[in-house]
């Protein structure tokens, strides 16, 4: 997959992540972008270690499934770290 597939990847992932578990994490349209790329990237790299899952074609399920999966932990982590900064500030 070339770069622009890992954007475009990275965007729905991402979007789908957050409609998969909506809540207060900050961020728009860019920061979807970057934690559904960040995601993808975390996700392709982690199916590839765990399940052996190729991350080589776009219209791959295991390559959707391992995106999201990594969007959901990027999502996670970024809403325990902004959640936190929150709190301590009020």
């Amino acid at each position: 997959m070339g770069f622009i597939a890992y954007l475009i990847l990275g965007l729905i992932a991402g979007a789908i992540a957050k409609a998969i578990l909506p809540g207060k994490q900050g961020g728009g349209f860019f920061a979807t972008l970057i934690l559904g790329v960040i995601g993808a990237m975390l996700g392709g790299w982690l199916g590839g270690m765990i399940f052996g899952a190729q991350m080589d074609k776009f219209f791959s399920l295991s390559s959707w499934l391992c995106a999201i999966g990594g969007s959901l932990i990027v999502l996670i982590v970024w809403g325990l770290i902004t959640g936190r900064s929150k709190s301590k500030a009020a």
